[in-house]
């Protein structure tokens, strides 16, 4: 394939592969994501037949991340989290702090790292916020109390995640990984770099909510004006992509922190509806080239070459978490109904978890054979959330009898 072509055919090739599956997925009443991911496994090195070009993939994945947290970022209420903060918070940072414990656990039973536990069990801890919203909408209780703790709940997990983003290069070296510059090697060394990172994604929050807060309600005013729909679109495309970008070059974090920096922003604005209406296409389509670049990184062979591996990291995410959860909402003194929800909806890895598998190998700190783990547990643990919401719905209807 000629390089002035090789982007049109993943892109092309992706999206019709992607369709397939998708709708397969969703006539056997499974999420589409599922489909998105075996499109990208049949478009990936371990399988015959057309393979896309790796480094275009992860580019257009890069994409997908900075419009899927821009679009986090634009839902994402301080009010709807404020109210929820009493188990939000508390909630989701035990929860986050048990499944890390249990999946690094594993790991060093299995003779990995410490690093490698850490970013493991990291990845295992977090649930796809795209999959939940997704489940809310199907089951129509989004709006309901339980679908807003669950929500508020994955919020806080984003947040967390993003911090970890940040601070996972901080730490590389002392994790047994590749450290990104000198000053990371060690003693005052890291404390200095942590400090120094900290200070640059304060710098920039504090930049975003101080002038971005003004600048970019006003900005959307002002094209609103001109009456042109394209432009309006532009304009919003260019502030998660330039947001995303700048942030990266000029303060040295993440494209993911840019990006949901900037939705919060433009949530300020009395047109984020309709920014966010008018980027869902662009977002919809490139979350699926995420979700299809992710599958191009996954080797099917880790199911038949470690089958017990696989079945340990899906009990992790599938029963493990979720009764941690369960038992974390009781013991905070709510409903058993919340409880279940929240449950039923942590029972899922995605994009965090893809998103901390490849940092984590550029890093130098997890293998390819992790990577596969957590992205078989993703696949496995989504397919089978539906289920989990049936069983939580199920029992709710026997106590309520």
């Amino acid at each position: 394939m000629h390089d002035e072509t090789s982007l049109i055919a993943l892109i092309a090739v992706g999206l019709a592969f992607a369709f397939v599956g998708g709708y397969i997925a969703v006539r056997l009443q499974l999420s589409p994501i599922i489909g998105y991911l075996l499109a990208g496994i049949a478009i990936g090195p371990s399988t015959p037949g057309f393979v896309g070009e790796a480094h275009l993939a992860a580019q257009l994945a890069d994409i997908g991340v900075i419009l899927l947290m821009f679009g986090v970022g634009m839902h994402f209420s301080m009010d709807d989290l404020w109210a929820m903060r009493s188990i939000a918070v508390p909630g989701a940072v035990i929860q986050i702090v048990v499944a890390t414990a249990l999946g690094a656990g594993v790991a060093l039973l299995w003779g990995w790292s410490f690093g490698a536990g850490l970013v493991f069990g990291l990845a295992l801890s977090v649930a796809s916020t795209v999959v939940l919203l997704r489940a809310l909408e199907s089951s129509k209780s989004a709006n309901t109390p339980d679908g807003k703790v669950a929500i508020g709940w994955l919020v806080v997990e984003d947040l967390v995640m993003v911090l970890a983003l940040v601070l996972l290069p901080a730490f590389a070296g002392q994790l047994g990984g590749v450290a990104e510059a000198p000053g990371h090697a060690g003693g005052a060394g890291i404390w200095l770099s942590l400090g120094l990172t900290l200070a640059k994604v304060a710098a920039f929050i504090i930049l975003m909510l101080m002038f971005g807060t003004r600048l970019f309600p006003w900005l959307l005013q002002r094209v609103e004006r001109t009456g042109s729909r394209e432009l309006f679109t532009l304009a919003v495309v260019a502030l998660a992509l330039g947001v995303a970008y700048g942030s990266a070059k000029l303060f040295g974090v993440s494209f993911a922190l840019g990006a949901f920096f900037a939705g919060v922003v433009v949530n300020q604005s009395d047109l984020h509806k309709r920014a966010a209406t008018d980027l869902l296409p662009m977002q919809d389509a490139f979350g699926v080239l995420f979700f299809v670049a992710v599958g191009m990184l996954f080797d099917p062979g880790i199911l038949v070459r470690e089958p017990v591996r696989v079945l340990i990291v899906v009990a992790i995410i599938v029963v493990g978490k979720s009764l941690a959860a369960l038992g974390i909402v009781l013991a905070l003194r709510r409903p058993l109904s919340t409880a279940l929800t929240v449950s039923a909806a942590l029972a899922q890895i995605g994009e965090f978890s893809f998103i901390l598998a490849v940092l984590g190998i550029k890093l130098g700190l997890v293998s390819t054979e992790a990577q596969n783990l957590i992205l078989a547990g993703a696949l496995l643990s989504i397919t089978l959330n539906p289920l989990a919401f049936y069983s939580a719905s199920r029992v709710r209807s026997a106590k309520t009898a």
